[in-house]
């Protein structure tokens, strides 16, 4: 009956609302990230003001900016290159060892980091996905040594320290990358119970390069050169092939968001660094982004084994060219293909089947190379 007391459906408790204010659980997603720096601190950003080298992309929004400030009468609003000092000076001794007093720049008596202040990598367009978390001091050390971007060392307390630990914390030191001591049971906790032999290298998402300005930025080239990597999902080959292209005077890849491997820890260390040098752009559709790049004179060659094509008889080689290279088990997929000027084989002896995507690509890019050098 109305008002009884005994209504089972009745709310027991009040309902508690959103505890005020940003709370923790906000604050702890910033963890590891430092301090955002200022736009003319930003050398990806129109603003940029600092000392060290303008990138090209830079150079190119601010002169795009003055443009159209000028047709509207207006202050453009960029940044005085060279105006502002974006280099951090070196000062004192580092304590040796790791101490807890490395958990935070600027304490004890650890050195304080050189060069610039932004780490190698670019910063534009950063990817939604997290931070990723690179374990064991094997892979640690050599992404440190190949100028992997990272946030964050994470330490282990009490752990044995050996050469590679050492020359984790002292590389780390000298690049201006946060030292974070914590306990076992902590670091356990983030990598999910995986063995990471006390230590950890927190290495921010990769920020890709927009396709229209990778394109654009390859046709202020003499011989335009782009690889478009379909559906590879072995990090390791992207690595491969971005340092591939870096050897031979490319200008950019590109690959799909979906379905392939991006560029994660185990790439960047795999390109020896290249992966700071070579533009990568990911895009939704990659048939559509090659049809786009074809409208603005490219020819895009397919890789495949089948192809009508001899990679030692290719003539396109000397224009502005896409490398098209297919994934490691299927190949090129069917409207990719199709949508390519050209199949490109690559001569092999009969009782070899094919080759690694990473491999086919370095073979195909140093052909391109050569005849483009002497015709």
């Amino acid at each position: 009956m109305p008002g009884n007391s005994q209504n089972a459906s009745k709310r027991a408790t009040s309902k508690k609302g959103a505890p005020a204010g940003s709370g923790g659980k906000n604050r702890s997603g910033l963890k590891g990230r430092g301090k955002t720096l200022p736009a003319d601190e930003r050398p990806w950003h129109k603003g940029y003001s600092g000392t060290e080298k303008l990138p090209e992309k830079t150079a190119r929004k601010q002169e795009k900016e003055r443009r159209a400030a000028a047709a509207e009468g207006r202050t453009p609003k960029v940044g005085q290159p060279g105006t502002k000092d974006t280099t951090w000076g070196r000062s004192g001794g580092r304590a040796p060892g790791i101490t807890r007093t490395q958990t935070t720049r600027g304490r004890g008596g650890a050195a304080g980091p050189r060069g610039p202040r932004v780490a190698p990598g670019r910063r534009s367009n950063p990817t939604k996905e997290g931070p990723e978390l690179l374990l064991g001091r094997n892979p640690v050390v050599e992404a440190l040594r190949t100028l992997v971007p990272a946030t964050a060392l994470y330490v282990a307390q009490g752990i044995d320290i050996d050469e590679r630990v050492a020359e984790a914390v002292r590389t780390s030191g000298d690049r201006g990358i946060p030292i974070l001591e914590i306990s076992r049971a902590e670091l356990d906790r983030m990598t999910g119970g995986v063995l990471h032999q006390g230590i950890g290298l927190q290495v921010p998402p990769f920020a890709y390069e927009e396709f229209d300005d990778l394109v654009a930025a390859a046709l202020e080239q003499t011989a335009p050169l782009l690889v478009a990597l379909d559906g590879i999902t072995d990090p390791r080959n992207v690595g491969a092939v971005i340092r591939s292209v870096a050897a031979f005077g490319g200008h950019g890849v590109f690959m799909t968001e979906r379905r392939a491997a991006g560029i994660t820890a185990t790439a960047w260390r795999t390109s020896a660094g290249a992966a700071a040098r070579v533009p990568v752009s990911q895009v939704v559709n990659l048939t559509r982004a090659i049809k786009a790049a074809q409208k603005q004179g490219f020819t895009a060659i397919g890789l495949d084994a089948d192809g009508e094509t001899d990679l030692y008889q290719l003539e396109a080689a000397i224009g502005p060219l896409i490398v098209v290279v297919g994934s490691e088990g299927r190949g090129l997929s069917r409207l990719v293909g199709e949508t390519c000027d050209l199949r490109v084989s690559i001569p092999m002896a009969s009782e070899v089947e094919s080759l690694n995507a990473s491999v086919a690509a370095a073979v195909t890019l140093a052909e391109v190379a050569r005849r483009r050098v002497h015709g």
